[in-house]
């Protein structure tokens, strides 16, 4: 299902839209560009999952974790080399946790991917610089 954004606000609510239909083992796989709104999609994610702590961009950590009576764990893979990385920090012990897992630049490790991963996928629109297409695959909001 395809939707435009027209800004931060409206990219969140999406997020919790979704978080809210999600269920305790979720994958969420992202794609888009740097500086797409994957982390705004993510701070709405986490709101929808009932989590309450600032989402911050994993970045330079790997994985970020929030509490909340569906925890989050938002991963960020581009600075991994490969899916045998993901594996190396944890990987199938984030998946067991009954937590949801977003991952950030996914399409560096696809192939660790469960079966039944949502796809989210986040892109500029050209009519605005604020304006976001946000293509959501594999679960009905």
């Amino acid at each position: 299902m395809d939707y435009i954004s027209h800004g931060v606000e409206e990219t969140e609510d999406m997020g919790r839209r979704l978080g809210a239909v999600l269920r305790p083992g979720a994958v969420v796989a992202y794609r888009g560009d740097l500086g797409a709104g994957k982390t705004a999609f993510t701070r709405g994610l986490a709101g929808g999952l009932g989590c309450a702590a600032r989402v911050t961009s994993p970045t330079f950590t790997i994985v970020n974790e929030y509490d909340g009576p569906i925890p989050l764990f938002h991963f960020d893979m581009y600075r991994l080399g490969g899916p045998e990385e993901l594996f190396d920090i944890g990987w199938d012990d984030y998946l067991d946790r009954g937590g949801v897992c977003a991952v950030e630049w996914s399409e560096r490790v696809a192939e660790a991917l469960p079966e039944g991963t949502v796809t989210v996928t986040v892109a500029r629109c050209m009519e605005s610089e604020d304006w976001r297409r946000i293509t959501i695959e594999g679960v009905e909001l």
